[in-house]
């Protein structure tokens, strides 16, 4: 005889706690509108001054005017963990000095064209904690 899976539920997290698991965290996905259908990239994040710093294996033309950069920690096993999701305007990072630093303090994953910094400035941040139900 087969256990029933424990009853999850998700709680709906703060605004300071949604950032505060972001600031976390290092790994992500961009998600973003190209060519008339949904795009999501892997990417790497660093929280900065109020603002999202992304590095992203995406052509910098591709990119749209806003987007969502969405995070999570699942722990598939116990059906816990917490999810992120912020979404705003989002811009190429073309100062050299901004992008050599950056460059350097966050670790992409491929190099070259498609090898894109942006810069996200959230215009909403939600966020949710996936829990066991009570009883």
């Amino acid at each position: 005889m087969s256990t029933p899976p424990p009853l999850l539920r998700m709680v709906e997290l703060s605004g300071a706690e949604a950032l505060w698991l972001l600031e976390g965290s290092s790994l992500g996905r961009l998600v973003y509108a190209h060519r008339d259908a949904t795009t999501v990239r892997p990417a790497r994040h660093v929280w900065e001054y109020g603002r999202l710093v992304v590095r992203t294996p995406v052509p910098a033309q591709s990119v749209a005017a806003t987007a969502t950069y969405q995070v999570d920690e699942i722990r598939a096993v116990h059906g816990t963990g917490w999810t992120v999701t912020v979404h705003g305007p989002a811009e190429v990072i073309t100062d050299p000095d901004e992008a050599a630093h950056h460059h350097r303090t966050l670790a992409g994953w491929t190099h070259g064209p498609h090898d894109t910094l942006l810069r996200l400035h959230p215009k909403t941040v939600t966020g949710f904690r996936l829990t066991r139900a009570a009883g």
